[in-house]
Parts: structure tokens; sequence; C-alpha cells
């Protein structure tokens, strides 16, 4: 599958199977002449069955923001011995899994706009952040930032390994990151479908 011109996809689809090592700490949002026209490129490509399906109520739900739009988005998946395929949105079996997990990250990455409304965007998603900052992180990564100014990413990932696109974990760690995950995901729709609407 190609990258679309909104990166509004998963990055596993993107064909960068690689260690991208890219969050990095919150850069300060910059002045942004073409973020009009770029968000106009997002919403006439954006494409939601591209998108995981348990998000994709979400991704639209920034799409009505004017403040921000998406880059890219994934729901985060779980690799192992009786689970190969890397998109799958299946849980965790209620059983513990010999062997070892890779899990692929959950995470939204945005492009923020530097103004008032953008601001408060920045600061709502922090405070998500500061509600379990062992396993969700808030901050910019390079890599989208050189193809989209004002780029900043929130994601669930063991606070140690922040920096990787997958790890490769243990059951018991898996089970923590993917509750983790799912109350993330739980909050963010709350916080986007409903209270950031009145901050478009």
């Amino acid at each position: 599958m190609s990258i679309k011109i909104s990166w509004a996809i998963s990055s596993w689809d993107t064909g960068f199977d690689k260690t991208m090592e890219t969050f990095i700490e919150l850069k300060k949002l910059t002045q942004d002449p073409d973020y009009t026209d770029r968000r106009k490129k997002y919403l006439n490509s954006l494409d939601l069955n591209v998108i995981d399906k348990p998000i994709r109520k979400i991704i639209e739900c920034f799409g009505n923001l004017e403040s921000c739009f998406t880059l890219q988005s994934c729901f985060g998946h779980f690799v192992h011995g009786e689970e190969n395929d890397i998109h799958n949105i299946k849980p965790l079996p209620n059983r513990e899994i010999p062997g070892s997990i890779e899990y692929r990250i959950a995470y939204i990455a945005l492009s923020i706009q530097n103004n008032e409304k953008g601001q408060e965007i920045v600061r709502m998603l922090k405070n998500i952040v500061n509600k379990n900052p062992a396993y969700i992180q808030f901050g910019s990564a390079e890599w989208f930032w050189e193809r989209s100014v004002n780029s900043v990413v929130i994601q669930v990932e063991p606070e140690r390994f922040k920096t990787l696109d997958k790890i490769v974990t243990n059951y018991h760690e898996a089970v923590k990151i993917q509750k983790a995950r799912d109350l993330f995901f739980e909050e963010i729709e709350s916080l986007v479908c409903i209270n950031m609407q009145g901050i478009r």
C-alpha cells in the first residue's frame, strides 16, 4: 500500500519497515505559512478505510479540528506465535502465551497550527500523558517534522522504549501495554470527539 499525501495511515503500511527512533522532546511550535494548504490536502486525501478500524472515529474527529490534522496513526498491534498478522487488532488471549511478543506501537502523529487553539490542543494532550507517564509519551518526531513542520506524536510505549517503533516483550508486560493502550484511546476519543470540538 502506498503512502497517501496526508500520511494518515499506519506507519507499517508505508514501506518504512525499520527502527525509526524518531521520538524526541517536544519542540516549540513555529510559524507555518503553508499550514492551511497542507491541511486541505490532508482532508482531500483522507481515506478512513485505511485507518485501523478501532480508531477511525478518532481520526475523523481530529479532521474536524481546524488547528490540527493527522499525519499517521496506528492502533498498536501484538504479534506472537498464535497471531502472525502484523495488522491484527485482536486482543491478547486471556491466558499466558509462551515465548516473545512483538508490540508495534500505538500512536497518533499530528501537525499542529501555531495559534491559541493549537496550543490548547498541545496542553490537552500533555494532560493525558500526566495520567500514565510510564506508558504514554508526547513529544516531537524528527522524521515527521522534516516533512511537516510543527509535528507532534502521542504514543503508547513502555517509557524505556520510547524511541522505538516496535519492541519485543513478554506476555505479562504486553498485557499491561494493552490495558494502557485501550484506556488511552478511550480517553483520546472522549477528548477529541467531545471536549476538543469546542476549540475548533
